[in-house]
C-alpha cells in the first residue's frame, strides 16, 4: 500500500480516535450542562490541537514529501473517510436523512465544525508550506 494511502488512514484514525473519546465526554457531561453549541464549541481547540499534531505525526511517519499532490491527497483522503464515517453514524446509527442530519446541526457550531473539516483535509500541506517557510 502506498505510504500516501496509509498516511491518510492513520490520520482519519488518530483524528476519529480523539473525536470519539471527546464526544464520549462532551455528550453526557457538558451537553446537559451547556447545551450542544458550547459543548462543541468548548471541544474545537482540542480538536484542533489533535488535528495539527495528527497532521504533524503522520507526515513525518510516512516521510511524506512536501508536494502539493501528495500532501493534499492524504488530507483529503482522511477527510473522505472521515465524512463516510459521520454519514454511516447519522444513517445508520440514528436513523436519520443525510439532509435531517445537517439540518439537525446549530449553525454557529456546525459552521465552526465545517471550518475544521477544511482545516483538517488541509493541515498536511499547511504544514509542508509552513516547514518550507522556515
Amino acid at each position: 500500500m502506498n505510504s500516501t494511502i496509509k498516511a491518510g488512514i492513520a490520520y482519519f484514525a488518530i483524528v476519529l480516535g480523539a473525536g470519539f473519546v471527546m464526544g464520549a465526554f462532551r455528550v453526557p457531561f457538558l451537553v446537559p450542562r451547556l447545551g450542544e453549541r458550547v459543548a462543541e464549541l468548548i471541544e474545537m481547540p482540542f480538536m484542533f490541537v489533535v488535528i495539527l499534531l495528527g497532521a504533524r505525526f503522520i507526515a513525518r511517519k510516512y516521510a511524506l514529501p512536501p508536494r502539493t499532490p501528495v500532501r493534499l491527497a492524504a488530507g483529503l483522503l482522511a477527510l473522505g473517510l472521515s465524512l463516510a464515517a459521520e454519514v454511516v453514524l447519522a444513517v445508520v446509527l440514528q436513523d436519520q436523512s443525510i439532509a435531517d442530519y445537517i439540518a439537525s446541526r446549530d449553525p454557529v457550531s456546525g459552521g465552526v465544525y465545517l471550518a475544521m473539516l477544511a482545516l483538517f483535509a488541509l493541515m498536511p500541506l499547511i504544514l509542508a508550506r509552513v516547514e518550507s517557510a522556515r
